[in-house]
């Protein structure tokens, strides 16, 4: 065990040096280009600088992009405190992710405010075409998000926003790794993955574009867990002047797993699954006058979902599933000298076409009311509410309030309380793969009320939080079965009650001529979840007792002129599995235009489950390089 902890005893030394520095670097200038307190959380329609946020709201930098030893946007989630993420399989093939404790079904996924989560089935909401090299930074917001994101956002939502094209670059990336452990699928050779990704941003006048392809596959980490996928990116945008803006983006992703062990351990051994996944996006930004601005978008997500229980039987056990999700929105500030108002209306259409689910479809309606006000010397306040009309489960009213009051230019007192809701997604109510799983379509959906109050604490060198939360969700969705042969089965739960403490920290105490450089995040959070059950006595969850009860996480960079090496950490104690500590580390060189980097995941070779019945990889090495040049 000592020596498990090696680095994370590393990494407390780097801890405590970097503090021993404060008082002689505290008015230095940061070279990061990201200043957290300046960055704007743009929640679709009102805009509050991070600094000025009353929401518990993480953030991923790109600079915390460029030093974490991660590819996807999977594994930058697992380096952030309060976010599980929880991968049936690596290199991206399939992961759900939660906020604090709650199913991977209550977390909305969002790109640029645009939401892009899978009606079928939250499985897929993370089948994403978008490279790191596109993201500017990665927005956790936690808690009911109803009120700001509408249904679906039931314990959080997280909002991956892409970069501006600001210079004409191309870019190659190329990598591999292996785990040097031997092939069960071939008897030969040793378990490997790797890809490759070209990139291309473009700025002419008032025209911005971006186009990124990839590919990505290996031969997995165990029998029947070989992954490939490609994909594609274009994002462009033209502002005709400073009042108008308009963008799009489109994203395709072709990626096909095997599947053993995913969904129907043990009988699944031999299962295998390709998902296909297409979304387009236009939207833009009006400034009508000094006080009013607009932005209409209207967006489109496609899902095709081919899983085949006998790969080499396709006659048998095969389940197609296609999907769609067409939204369009219109969002409104305007602006007065006592405060904002937002408003805005949203119209979102579903349809399903599946052979184990059926031909089903459903709308939505939504409209929202928001003001938020610092009229009151010190007092930040923002409420409002969010009206929905489901054409399954009729009418519901999702109101809320954050206060945030200033003790002084640093402290910062916090208080919010909000409600919010789930509907059940198509597999919850209609899937028929019996033996494994079947539907229920007497579910009723979620609906949550949560109060928070927390301290922060931000300077140009620290941000600091520290907060207490309460979560009640009636209706509470989880899969369950009361023996071995029966299949699982979503059933509403009486209640699920979570209290959570969470504490967060990120410093930066570099001097701007400095060669020796700092960098260091840590979270901890601790769960206590109650779930009253009104169900048959003696159910098994399938779901909710595989949430995290302890997470820490603790990420240290140290960079000398073009070295870096970063250690992250995470320890996740789970209410029904065996706790685990994991380290990975990240070594980096940048040559002139080239960057050079190799990464070991998962150091000590600890053996754990995320998900399913799929052991995650033990020690994987990966070595990688990034060549960028200007035009």
């Amino acid at each position: 065990m000592n020596k498990k902890f090696t680095l994370l005893t590393l990494s407390l030394i780097g801890y405590s040096y970097a503090f021993s520095q404060i008082s002689e670097r505290q008015a230095s200038t940061l070279k990061d280009t990201t200043n957290l307190g300046e960055v704007i959380i743009n929640q679709n329609r009102l805009q509050i600088p991070f600094s000025k946020q009353t929401r518990n709201i993480q953030i991923i930098t790109q600079e915390d992009i460029k030093r974490l030893p991660a590819r996807s946007v999977n594994e930058l989630l697992s380096y952030i405190n309060g976010v599980d993420v929880r991968q049936r399989g690596p290199f991206g093939s399939q992961a759900d992710v939660t906020i604090d404790g709650g199913s991977f079904e209550q977390t909305l996924i969002l790109l640029n405010g645009a939401k892009i989560s899978d009606p079928q089935t939250a499985h897929h909401s993370l089948n994403l075409p978008i490279p790191t090299d596109a993201i500017e930074r990665i927005e956790i917001i936690k808690g009911p998000a109803s009120r700001i994101y509408g249904i679906n956002s039931l314990t959080g939502a997280i909002n991956i926003v892409t970069k501006k094209a600001v210079n004409n670059l191309v870019s190659a990336q190329i990598y591999g790794g292996s785990s040097f452990e031997n092939s069960e699928d071939t008897h030969t050779g040793k378990y490997y993955g790797k890809g490759f990704q070209l990139g291309f941003t473009n700025k002419v006048g008032k025209l911005e574009q971006q186009l990124y392809l990839g590919h990505e596959d290996s031969n997995g980490q165990r029998y029947n867990t070989a992954s490939r996928n490609n994909k594609i990116y274009y994002q462009g945008s033209y502002a005709p002047n400073d009042q108008n803006n308009i963008s799009t983006s489109i994203g395709y992703i072709d990626n096909q797993f095997g599947a053993n062990g995913y969904y129907a351990s043990p009988g699944d051994k031999e299962s295998y699954e390709l998902v296909k996944t297409a979304f387009a996006t236009v939207q833009s930004k009006h400034k009508i006058t000094n006080a009013l601005t607009i932005s209409p978008r209207i967006s489109n997500r496609y899902n095709e979902d081919d899983y085949q229980y006998f790969r080499h039987d396709l006659n048998n056990a095969r389940s197609l599933h296609y999907n769609n999700a067409f939204m369009a929105e219109l969002n409104a500030t305007y602006e007065k000298n006592f405060g904002s108002f937002g408003i805005g209306m949203e119209s979102r259409f579903e349809n399903i076409n599946s052979s184990n689910i059926g031909r089903h479809n459903r709308e939505n309606y939504g409209g929202y009311l928001e003001f938020k006000t610092e009229s009151i010397p010190n007092l930040f306040v923002n409420l409002g509410t969010y009206l929905n009309y489901n054409s399954d489960y009729s009418w519901q009213m999702f109101p809320g309030i954050d206060l945030g009051y200033d003790v002084n230019n640093h402290w910062k007192l916090i208080f919010n309380a909000g409600s919010s809701q789930r509907i059940p997604s198509f597999t919850d109510l209609y899937i028929n793969q019996r033996p494994a799983n079947i539907g229920n379509p007497q579910l009723q959906a979620e609906r949550a009320r949560q109060v928070e109050g927390a301290i922060k604490y931000t300077s140009n060198h620290i941000i600091a939080q520290a907060g207490y939360f309460y979560r009640t969700i009636t209706d509470f969705i989880d899969w369950t079965r009361s023996q071995s042969t029966e299949p699982w089965q979503p059933q509403n739960m009486d209640n699920n009650e979570v209290q959570g403490f969470n504490v967060n920290f990120r410093v930066n105490l570099n001097a701007l001529d400095s060669n020796t450089k700092y960098y260091a995040t840590m979270g901890y959070s601790y769960l206590h979840p109650k779930i009253n059950d009104n169900t048959a006595e003696n159910n098994v969850s399938k779901y909710a007792i595989e949430s995290l009860r302890n997470q820490i996480n603790l990420n240290f960079t140290i960079s000398h002129m073009a070295w870096s090496l970063t250690t992250a950490n995470r320890f996740n104690e789970r209410l029904s599995y065996k706790s685990y500590f994991i380290s990975d580390l990240r070594f980096a060189h940048q040559l002139d235009k080239l960057n050079l980097y190799a990464d070991a995941q998962n150091l000590f070779n600890v053996k754990y489950i995320e998900a399913g019945a799929v052991p995650m990889p033990g020690t994987w090495y990966t070595l990688g390089a990034k060549y960028t040049i200007g035009y």
